[in-house]
């Protein structure tokens, strides 16, 4: 029996006493007393209303007294309190600035406040029933979202910052507070969710940086942040051992500029400097404005000074063109220091601080030109930056020749096929040596152009000679390092076969040693896709690169070039030989032939055939040669009978 339960009982026989009292007062006793007739006939008519009217007063007078001991009036208190209490609630969720979503023990929606509506655009209709999952940005992984769950379920809450996504499909973040709430059981039945929107608060984080690290009236990074990623770009180079540059810029008399047309345009000048420079320029490298007149270049990876020295040359042809301001054309100049890790420097402050004082050196030779902090490299790169130039006006006016070094059978000692070798036919200087310009080439970016011609003239000229009839089975083909490190070597080759008609099988690649190492991975894959275009792959400079054999076993070649490092010394130097024949007895347990370049004797040319060595090439034989020049059945004597 509940204690209501006893509570009512109590009142019902109360109330029955009661009753039982004011009968037994009112209509036995009294009457009793009153003898008199005419008394107890008036009371007698007076009787029932006196009696309806007391007991309305002893009720009402009992009924304090009732609720009290029931406990009513306690409860009924505590129902007002209640009510009032959920009123504020209300008042506090419908009001609050935070969006607040509830959700049922299986994460469906049921309630959302007004600011939920206002922060991601969804009217309460469109998300009941839904799973919160809904608003999900993409920005978070599963992992971030184990976590959240992991929290809540052992904690019972969690808090962070989580990016999430309006019903516009903008993504922003928040700062999330999810609690479980439970039933009477221990069970959760609710999760309570309260975030508000850092919109506002991440963009003034981004104004403040933006103010600290980049410069207002260009907007380029500034000198803080330029030498915070120079300090970065250092710390880098060294752990990969590699190189990194700084090139300072500094407008010639732009003081002349503002005294004459003021600083307002001076300032639209300098915007307009800002504008062309970044235009030239990839993303990889910071263009910094570092105060006044004064701009800075930082190169990450620059192995040699003739890059950061064609950037400089780059930016000097740049400002040939004149800048339209506010209508009137206005021709500037600059001067441009350049400092290199680590051959000048090994922190970021001193490369700055070196990058100024060659900056100050060439201002000192009359400005508009650049210089590097050593003299010496000053005019060793502009030496290179003139050749390069000179190198890529070659290519447009076709001064490139292919020449064709034979390649000759030692047993029959027949030519068996052609390496094709380019040479630069200079109209003022003759013939400049590959070993001059073909470095000048890789550094500069131009090797791929040349590559891509040199492959497509000796596939055309080799097409040319099956048509004649000339007894040639291969012709052999360079590829430089860069070429083949760019990852569609085996679709430019498979173009230039289709555009020349030249089978696969008469077409050899020649890879060195150490552009196979630098990757051996990406390499065998692209060893693979050109071994399967049907075409011949030979690794030349065998023995310069320390190729793994386990690696070498998987690549698809099918011969190997002797280093004419090695060649040299044969057949006296008992280092060479012992190298010589180890490269000959692996290529022959390998099934690969061998070909040993530069051979400039009979006697090196027998000791290689003595040693199992199938193909030879060198000056003995033949020296490069335009291809009309060959003599296709010239079989050179080394005091052995041919077969």
């Amino acid at each position: 029996m509940t204690d209501l339960t006893r509570k009512a009982l109590g009142a019902s026989i109360f109330y029955g006493w009661l009753t039982f009292l004011w009968w037994l007062i009112f209509g036995y006793a009294v009457p009793v007393w009153l003898t008199d007739p005419v008394l107890l006939h008036q009371w007698q008519q007076t009787s029932g209303y006196l009696w309806v009217a007391l007991t309305v007063l002893v009720l009402f007078s009992y009924r304090g007294c009732l609720l009290r001991w029931l406990g009513t009036d306690e409860l009924l208190r505590r129902q007002h309190e209640d009510y009032d209490r959920l009123r504020i609630a209300a008042a506090v969720f419908d009001s609050t600035r935070e969006g607040v979503l509830v959700t049922n023990e299986k994460g469906q929606i049921i309630h959302v406040n007004r600011a939920f509506v206002d922060i991601t655009g969804y009217q309460p209709e469109e998300v009941l029933g839904f799973n919160p999952s809904k608003f999900k940005s993409g920005r978070h992984d599963t992992a971030f979202y184990t976590r959240m769950y992991q929290a809540i379920s052992q904690d019972g809450h969690w808090a962070g910052e989580i990016w999430n996504r309006r019903k516009s499909g903008e993504v922003y973040p928040q700062w999330q507070s999810i609690r479980g709430l439970t039933g009477r059981s221990g069970q959760v039945k609710h999760f309570v969710a309260v975030f508000s929107d850092l919109s506002a608060i991440k963009r003034s984080e981004q104004e403040r940086l933006q103010l600290a690290h980049f410069d207002a009236l260009t907007g380029l990074p500034n000198r803080l942040l330029f030498t915070e990623r120079t300090t970065e770009a250092v710390a880098a180079a060294q752990a990969v051992k590699r190189g990194c540059a700084v090139l300072l810029i500094d407008l010639d008399h732009f003081k002349n500029i503002n005294d004459s047309l003021g600083h307002s345009l001076g300032d639209l000048v300098l915007r307009s400097v800002a504008e062309r420079l970044s235009g030239l320029f990839a993303s990889k490298l910071t263009l910094a404005r570092m105060g006044g007149d004064e701009f800075a270049l930082l190169l990450k990876d620059c192995p040699q000074m003739i890059q950061a020295a064609g950037l400089a040359q780059q930016v000097l042809d740049a400002f040939n063109a004149p800048f339209l301001i506010e209508g009137q054309q206005l021709f500037l100049t600059t001067s441009i220091g350049i400092s290199l890790f680590p051959n000048d420097a090994l922190s970021a402050e001193q490369l700055l601080r070196n990058a100024d004082a060659a900056l100050f050196k060439a201002k000192r030779r009359g400005r508009e030109c650049y210089a590097l902090y050593t003299e010496e490299l000053t005019l060793h790169a502009q030496q290179r930056v003139e050749l390069a130039s000179e190198l890529r006006r070659a290519i447009e006016q076709q001064e490139l020749r292919v020449y064709y070094q034979p390649v000759h059978d030692l047993t029959t000692r027949r030519i068996s096929g052609v390496e094709a070798l380019v040479r630069w036919e200079h109209p003022e200087r003759g013939m400049v040596s590959p070993g001059e310009f073909i470095p000048v080439a890789e550094q500069s970016g131009l090797i791929a152009d040349i590559d891509d011609w040199v492959l497509r003239a000796a596939c055309t000229q080799m097409r040319q000679w099956q048509a004649d009839g000339v007894p040639v089975s291969f012709v052999a083909v360079n590829i430089s390092s860069r070429q083949f490190s760019s990852g569609d070597l085996d679709l430019q080759v498979a173009k230039v076969l289709q555009q020349t008609g030249l089978a696969p099988a008469y077409l050899e690649l020649e890879v060195t040693e150490s552009a196979v190492m630098s990757d051996p991975e990406q390499a065998i894959e692209q060893l693979h896709r050109l071994r399967e275009l049907g075409l011949s792959l030979a690794i030349d400079d065998f023995g310069t690169g320390y190729s793994s054999l386990l690696r070498l076993k998987r690549m698809p070649v099918q011969k190997l070039k002797i280093d004419q490092g090695f060649v040299a010394g044969l057949p006296a130097d008992d280092d060479d030989i012992a190298i010589v024949q180890a490269i000959i007895a692996l290529a022959r347990s390998m099934s690969m032939q061998v070909l040993a370049e530069g051979i400039e004797s009979a006697e090196q040319a027998a000791f290689l055939y003595d040693s199992g060595c199938q193909l030879g090439q060198g000056y003995w034989f033949a020296r490069p040669m335009p291809a009309a020049q060959i003599d296709w059945y010239k079989a050179p004597d080394f005091g052995l009978t041919p077969v």
